[in-house]
């Protein structure tokens, strides 16, 4: 089996900044997504949230009517037997009797009036969530109501989803073939190399783990980089970092050509 070719320093250097403008293609890719993805997503589960509190409200409306339905019966029950009792006190046969009836009478009456109260407060309660559901609108207060939540928020998500898909569209295909090519350069790079990006990637806010020299400095820094050590650079006989930011460092020539040749690669992905 032919024996893997080892990179010389310059061409590790030219793979790990190939690497960093692929990596950073990316970085752009997704900032063009912005905060999109989340968006509709945060979206989608207040839209489940309120359908889910939707449904409970209309739950509680249904075991309301129940109720209410319940309190008729025990209502027609109290008059039928209000009236049965007072047909029977017609034909009693001592006060005992009479006032046995009588206590019964007033009890189904107390049943019936219960029962009533509890019809009452049943329709507010109903009346109440309903207002959730429908809204209510008057020259006082203006509540929205559950279901123009929903329909409001839906046609918010078609938008914000409408925006992501364009978005999709025009750089899906781009980024799988830079992840690919991100993914390519992992395995032709040393893994002490590609960990030392990676690490280096992750702490600092813009991604950026290999930069050119740029005025006597190294990219994103205000650290004046010494002529000698400017030189070392330029030689690319080694793996050389600004001490200041951890960066890894290549000097403005190499970064141009190899800036150039990922921008055709680029513009073929498109």
């Amino acid at each position: 089996m032919a024996k893997k070719k080892e990179l010389t320093v310059e061409d590790k250097l030219r793979a790990l900044y190939d690497l960093q403008l692929i990596d950073s293609r990316i970085d752009e890719i997704k900032r063009l997504r912005g905060e999109l993805p989340l968006e509709v997503e945060d979206l989608e589960d207040e839209i489940e949230g309120l359908k889910t509190r939707l449904e409970k409200v209309q739950t509680e409306i249904a075991d309301y009517d129940t109720a209410i339905s319940d309190k008729k019966n025990i209502i027609s029950e109290a008059d039928a037997l209000t009236k049965r009792y007072t047909e029977q006190q017609k034909n009693v046969r001592n006060n005992r009797e009479f006032n046995a009836l009588s206590k019964e009478i007033e009890f189904q009456e107390l049943e019936k009036e219960l029962a009533e109260k509890l019809i009452k407060e049943l329709f507010a309660k109903i009346n109440f969530k309903k207002e959730l559901i429908d809204g209510v609108k008057t020259d006082d207060k203006t509540i929205v109501g559950l279901t123009e939540k929903i329909v409001t928020r839906e046609d918010h998500l078609k938008h914000k989803k409408g925006e992501l898909d364009n978005i999709l569209a025009e750089t899906e295909k781009e980024e799988e073939a830079l992840l690919k090519k991100s993914a390519d350069y992992g395995k032709i790079i040393e893994a002490h190399l590609i960990k030392a990006y990676t690490r280096i990637r992750t702490s600092v806010k813009n991604g950026l783990a290999v930069v050119p020299i740029a005025r006597n400095a190294s990219s994103g820094s205000f650290f004046t980089i010494p002529p000698q050590r400017q030189l070392e650079i330029a030689t690319r006989a080694k793996i050389i970092t600004d001490e200041h930011s951890g960066r890894i460092l290549v000097d403005a020539e190499l970064a141009a050509e190899e800036a150039i040749k990922m921008e055709k690669l680029f513009a073929k992905l498109k």
